[in-house]
Parts: C-alpha cells; structure tokens; sequence
C-alpha cells in the first residue's frame, strides 16, 4: 500500500507542477475603445491597466474612432489630473503584456494600411477574436 500512496502524490505531484496550471484561474479582459473623445478612448484604457495590474490578462480591440490610437502618426491629447495621452496607457498596457489589435474593418475603410501601425499593435482576426471573446472566464468591456 505504501508504494501506491508514492505512485499517487508522485502524480498529484506532476500534475499540480505542469506550466499552466495556475493560468486557468487567471481573469481575462476584453476592451473595445472605439470613443471619439479623448476620455471615451482613455476611461477604457485606465481599466485595462487596473485590471492588467491586478493580474488580468488584457486584450485591446481598437475600432473606429479609437482605431487611430493604433496609428504611428497620430498624437493623442492629454487628459487631467495626471496629464498623459490614451497612448501613453496603451503603450503601458503593452509594456506588461497586454495584446493590441485593431479591428479587421479598420484599416480596409481607412487611408491607412499595416504599415502606419505603432510597433507591437496587429490586425485583429475575427474568428481568432470571438474565440477568445467566447471563453467562460473572459469578461468584456467595450466603450
């Protein structure tokens, strides 16, 4: 009986220390910024970095109006108290691993292309997208 108790808590053992294990039990968010003003792209960006601080893993789809964040170019205005941009937050977001797309009807109906993206920002894939949106322990925020 004592050779079984071993074989048992080896397994228990092995199974309790494969990679991954804990990452099931981490909350997932999902936030669409699609706002024309500069607080209705940053409110949604502030709760990302609060959420990605309190140990979320983040997803950013960036659509419409807030499809220009994604852009090289564009500048973005400061908002108070604490004077940054909606890109200074989402340039945070992905600093700490927090993935940023655009929506796939972004850049077809714009002048832009994938090249005046800002580095580390992609094209979202739709199917890719509700796959992720769809999982139990996902939770969606869109503004």
């Amino acid at each position: 009986m004592k050779i079984s108790i071993s074989i048992l808590a080896g397994v228990l053992f092995i199974l309790f220390s494969l990679p991954g294990q804990a990452v099931a039990d981490e909350p997932r968010l999902f936030v669409t910024v699609t706002g024309a003003s500069v607080q209705d792209r940053a409110m949604p960006l502030v709760l990302a970095n609060q959420a990605l601080d309190q140990g979320a893993e983040v997803r950013v789809l960036l659509c419409g109006a807030g499809g220009h964040l994604a852009l090289s170019g564009y500048e973005a205005e400061t908002f108070a108290p604490r004077d940054i941009t909606p890109v200074d937050l989402l340039n945070r977001l992905m600093a700490n691993g927090a993935k940023v797309e655009v929506c796939a009807i972004f850049l077809p109906n714009s002048d832009h292309d994938a090249s005046d993206l800002r580095e580390g920002i992609g094209v979202a894939n739709p199917a890719d997208v509700a796959a992720w949106m769809m999982a139990p322990d996902t939770r969606l925020f869109s503004h």
